[in-house]
């Protein structure tokens, strides 16, 4: 009888304060995709970090093959044959993709003919597309992924670790990507898929593991068995229906406009490319698009965080192109960015501090902030968004990815926002904390503000949005209805087809 791919039994890690898995186990079999799901703050990432080699156990055993380990570092773990791919890409933007592939794993000296037909054999192995003499920083995010999982299988990973692997993808990217994870089991190697997106683990995968505030409550569930309801309940004990989109108005006048607006990059190059667009009040415009093509310099620009080259935004009637952030907020815009902690939070300060940070001029008593005026502000926020938080005085760090959230479009729609810019509002939350989010946003909307949201997730957009435009290398290529429009048309417009 073979050995599962990987055991993890009773494992146990501590931090200052915290007890991020608490005797958690999972095993994997040789030649399955294995889920392992749970809420933010379940330890799913600290678990696979454990078995990655990032993080030592405190107690427990880890099993590769029926052979127990003790890593000491990520090097130990990918000579047992342990490969992760992060979220976050590690790649040499300068260097090819057959450079990046075997960067720290070849002979020192190499003839770069023969590693480049290596690694296209390599590729067309597993079914993927990939042309070994392409520098990294012409690739789109998905190509980029390939190269990630390419580097591990040069490694001669039997496991890979996929962190969240869809998120980069276009509907028929993910299509081609469940095919490669076929390709991988079929060749003996296991799998372990680490998702929110539940539709896709019960299209891609075997078997789910279920982790829930650090402790496995559901181990080696046959996905053939349960359907998306079954396996959130698993995940958060009970399920919230999901919000309703149906409108009970029909949108009102032009809220937000942007015309002609053209933005360069740090490098220098063109990140948005003569984009002209307009929001609605009591309308959501979603823009759909693959990471990297110009969605957050768009956001930036219009927030009054990046300089455009040419073109005007105004936010309910009023010229806000050449206004610094603080004027275009109170001409009634709110912007809720795709960098939580590095853009809209500062996650040294206290908790209170940073929810009232759109509202200080309001709370002074001369030229200083009240505190008892700033305690009390931040209070109502924390209690009417549900934050979960201990004191108002911790670390705003010390908050969970979903109460980051919640607190940051808690401030930004107090304000009472005609216009909410928000970008990737629900990325990398639970399914409660997407929900929340999704219904904050719905409520925002028929009360008559105007809501453009950015988002990697077309479904989403599909159940939330009125209108979703799609933007590919810095341009919109394609508006659609989302109440008429389907997934593979949308996703064709993502791929630069015309539509």
């Amino acid at each position: 009888m073979s050995h599962p791919a990987v055991e993890l039994d009773g494992i146990w890690k501590r931090f200052p304060g915290v007890i991020a898995n608490a005797g958690a186990s999972l095993t994997v079999r040789p030649g399955t995709v294995h889920a392992v799901l749970g809420e933010n703050g379940a330890g799913k990432t600290t678990l696979m970090n454990c078995l990655a080699g990032v993080y030592r156990p405190d107690e427990g055993a880890v099993r590769v093959h029926g052979v127990e380990q003790r890593f000491s570092a990520p090097a130990d773990a990918i000579a047992a044959g342990i490969g992760m791919v992060h979220q976050e890409f590690r790649l040499v933007d300068t260097f090819t993709v057959a450079e990046n592939v075997v960067l720290g794993a070849a002979p020192r000296v190499v003839s770069q003919r023969a590693i480049a037909g290596e690694v296209a054999d390599l590729a067309q192995r597993f079914g993927f597309e990939a042309d070994p003499a392409r520098p990294v920083w012409q690739l789109s995010m998905g190509e980029r992924q390939r190269v990630e999982i390419l580097k591990a299988l040069w490694r001669n990973a039997q496991v890979l670790i996929l962190d969240e692997p869809t998120a980069v993808l276009t509907p028929q990217e993910a299509v081609e990507f469940g095919n490669v994870l076929r390709r991988m089991v079929e060749d003996g190697r296991a799998v372990i898929f680490i998702s929110h997106k539940l539709d896709e683990v019960t299209s891609f995968c075997d078997e789910a593991t279920v982790l829930r505030w650090g402790e496995t409550v559901a181990a080696g569930v046959a996905i053939a068995d349960v359907d998306v309801t079954e396996l959130a309940a698993l995940m958060v004990g009970e399920v919230e229906a999901a919000p309703s989109p149906d409108r009970m108005t029909e949108p009102g006048d032009v809220a937000m406009s942007v015309k002609d607006l053209t933005v360069d990059d740090a490098r220098g190059l063109v990140a948005v490319d003569d984009v002209s667009l307009e929001v609605r009040a009591g309308e959501i415009v979603g823009i759909a698009g693959v990471a990297g093509n110009g969605q957050r310099a768009l956001t930036d620009a219009i927030a009054g965080l990046e300089s455009p080259r040419t073109g005007a935004i105004s936010v309910m009637g009023i010229d806000v192109s050449d206004a610094p952030p603080q004027k275009r907020f109170a001409a009634g815009l709110a912007y809720v960015p795709e960098d939580r902690l590095g853009v809209g939070l500062a996650p040294k300060l206290p908790v209170a501090e940073n929810a009232v940070m759109r509202a200080y001029r309001t709370l002074r008593r001369g030229p200083l902030l009240s505190w008892r005026a700033a305690r009390e502000y931040s209070e109502q926020i924390v209690e009417r968004f549900e934050v979960k938080v201990g004191r108002m005085d911790l670390p705003l760090a010390s908050l969970s990815g979903g109460n980051l959230q919640r607190l940051l479009l808690g401030r930004e729609l107090t304000s009472g926002p005609d216009v909410i810019v928000a970008s990737q509002p629900t990325r990398g939350l639970d399914v409660a904390g997407v929900r929340a989010i999704q219904r904050l946003l719905l409520e925002q909307r028929d009360g008559g503000t105007a809501v453009l949201m950015v988002s990697e997730d077309l479904d989403e957009l599909l159940s939330l949005a009125d209108r979703i435009l799609v933007m590919v290398e810095g341009r919109i290529v394609g508006e659609f209805d989302a109440h008429s429009a389907t997934r593979t048309e949308i996703g064709e417009a993502m791929m630069g087809a015309p539509s």
